[in-house]
């Protein structure tokens, strides 16, 4: 049975990766911070992690589960938006430290704790990220504390395609489209279900050669 492990899983865009990938049999776990979300999780069929990706205390927990196992997939989904603002409005410091955590900080923690269960399965390690964390593609100064997180997460994860490509782990980044979630709102382009579907496709289909690019949910490459 192939395994996938959702960083990131209680709600939006994670819980419907939960709910995918259950629908086709993996085995699947997902990290969530409350007992609440744990039963949810488990309503699904999923093994409950509690981990706080702004807490590296936290990453004790996930690092206990992943002991000696081995995962065909993990998926870093957490995140934080912040402001809209423009650049013409500064951030607080909580909004800033917030985002930051979530987006760039968490996936450093989780990267060292993660990798040794890929490199068992010569894995996939995917990340959620966004065109709006394209230096190319911008065309719009909404939330530029977002984006710099989001940017900030491509550097890390082209990083770990240099790190770890050679050892057998293909790590790339996704954009999962404007999506009708509590972050992308009811007035986004897609439906979840979509969404999933198709970064699902990008990482079943992913090789090698995917290693360190950035994909649009329907298996476009984005620009850095």
């Amino acid at each position: 049975m192939q395994s996938v492990l959702i960083i990131g899983a209680s709600r939006g865009l994670g819980l419907e990766f939960v709910r995918q990938y259950r629908k086709a049999g993996w085995l699947t776990l997902g990290t969530c911070r409350s007992p609440e979300q744990d039963a949810l999780l488990s309503a699904e069929g999923a093994t409950a992690i509690r981990l706080d990706v702004s807490d590296p205390d936290s990453f004790a927990g996930l690092n206990r589960a992943l002991a000696g196992t081995s995962i065909d997939v993990c998926i870093y989904n957490a995140g934080a938006f912040g402001s809209r603002e423009g650049p013409s409005v500064a951030p607080s410091k909580e909004v800033f430290d917030q985002v930051m955590h979530a987006n760039v900080f968490g996936a450093l923690q989780a990267i060292p704790v993660v990798a040794p269960a890929l490199l068992k399965s010569r894995g996939k390690f995917a990340f959620i990220s966004s065109r709006m964390g394209s230096i190319g593609l911008m065309a719009s100064a909404v939330a530029p504390t977002y984006r710099a997180s989001k940017a900030a997460l491509n550097a890390v994860v082209k990083a770990t395609s240099i790190e770890y490509g050679p050892q057998g782990i293909t790590a790339f980044v996704m954009h999962p489209g404007w999506v009708k979630t509590d972050m992308g709102g009811a007035n986004a382009d897609i439906e979840p279900t979509v969404s999933i579907a198709g970064m699902r496709r990008v990482i079943a289909n992913a090789t090698p050669e995917s290693n360190g690019r950035f994909f649009n949910y329907d298996g476009a490459e984005l620009s850095w």
